[in-house]
């Protein structure tokens, strides 16, 4: 019996139309420019519309990941969501989306893993694959992070925003060569002992109530660029492979500091690192998916990059995954 290997075959994101400036922010809540762009490297973000939710955001991604790929929504039989801001505590938000898409059979669920949605998303996806389970699968990291920030909290809202991006991934047979396409090697990770560094201060069992985010920075900044470059470590390990041969990193966006940290920590050159924060802001589960379909539509990422993508998020959750695009 021939192996099978996960393979992108497309890739889609979507903004918000609104633009939430560090300046317009300053009018809001004590805060500037320079206070948010030193510590953050975040000049701006997508809000977004009252009438837009997280299904509507994703929705837009996926049917460009479709397009892109040339696969009609009808070959689905996979679609994953990650995110942390469903429509509706349940059903899933990926039904949804699987509704609108006219998709009618397969599987659909929602993934929380907070900032390592998509990695945990994707990984999931490729091992559905793999065992020939199911053949086509939309993976999706979607958020309206602006619904669950304190506005008054100038630590958190100035960070955070909306956004959707998704990938189309299929089985394919792999080649006996190792060079060949498709997702190479993952790693997740988490430890609850964490969970109240990042959390939400609501939910349906405690407050009955969404909450709204709450975050000790120091922590999560001093604990974030260890276990990220660990977990990279571990999956080039398992792959096989040495970091200088890494031709991009697609790291989760959630602070300048934190991706430059993190490069330096696991000896990546600089010029290797897609970044976007400074025009989205942190867009969780969002962000990886976002990053990776600018890179490839821009034309840095190639077919037969290796592309590296990690996160880690609230929990606190972390992980990786290495591709060959």
């Amino acid at each position: 019996m021939s192996k099978l290997r996960s393979v992108i075959k497309g890739c889609g994101s979507y903004l918000p139309e609104k633009v939430l400036t560090n300046h317009d922010l300053s009018k809001i809540v004590d805060t500037s420019d320079e206070w948010i762009s030193e510590r953050t490297g975040i000049h701006q973000r997508h809000i977004a519309a009252d009438d837009e939710y997280t299904s509507d955001l994703g929705l837009v991604a996926a049917r460009r990941a479709l397009e892109d790929a040339d696969i009609p929504a009808s070959d689905v039989d996979l679609i994953i969501l990650a995110t942390s801001t469903p429509d509706q505590t349940f059903p899933a938000t990926a039904t949804t989306i699987q509704a609108e898409l006219g998709i009618h059979e397969g599987a659909a669920f929602d993934v929380q893993a907070v900032c390592s949605g998509f990695v945990y998303a994707l990984a999931t996806a490729d091992s559905f694959l793999k065992s020939g389970q199911h053949k086509c699968a939309l993976v999706i990291g979607s958020e309206t992070f602006s619904r669950i920030l304190d506005w008054t909290d100038r630590g958190t809202c100035v960070l955070f925003g909306d956004g959707a991006g998704a990938v189309v991934v299929c089985a394919e047979e792999a080649g006996e060569t190792p060079d060949n396409e498709g997702i190479i090697a993952s790693r997740l990770r988490s430890d609850g002992r964490y969970r109240d560094k990042l959390y939400v201060d609501g939910g349906p069992s405690t407050t009955q109530s969404a909450g709204y985010l709450r975050m000790n920075g120091r922590e999560v900044f001093r604990h974030a660029v260890s276990k990220i470059s660990g977990v990279i470590e571990e999956t080039l390990e398992i792959a096989g492979l040495d970091v200088e041969e890494i031709d991009w990193f697609v790291p989760h966006q959630a602070n300048k500091r934190i991706l430059d940290g993190t490069a330096r920590k696991i000896g990546l050159l600089p010029e290797k690192i897609v970044i976007t924060v400074d025009k989205h802001g942190n867009t969780s589960a969002a962000s990886i998916p976002l990053a990776l379909d600018i890179a490839v539509k821009d034309g840095r990422i190639k077919k037969g990059d290796l592309v590296l993508m990690e996160a880690m998020g609230g929990g606190f959750t972390w992980g990786a995954v290495l591709v060959r695009w």
